[in-house]
């Protein structure tokens, strides 16, 4: 199975700390990054997409993508 996950955040050392774990988790870059600006925070905010092919695991609403 496939799993997908949405990482978003301010652009910050934080944010790529979480990314960079995922991708030591097995986790995978899916895409190009994506910024946006926050008027109300005044900051620039990121996402980016990651994949993760699992075996021996099915699909269903009980799967917590954050402990892959």
């Amino acid at each position: 199975m496939k799993l997908y996950r949405y990482l978003t955040g301010p652009d910050d050392s934080a944010f790529c700390k979480r990314v960079s774990s995922a991708l030591n988790k097995g986790w995978q870059l899916s895409g190009s990054p994506t910024l946006t600006y926050d008027p109300e925070k005044k900051t620039v905010i990121c996402g980016q997409a990651i994949v993760k092919e699992v075996v021996g695991v099915d699909w269903s609403e009980d799967v917590t993508l954050s402990e892959w």
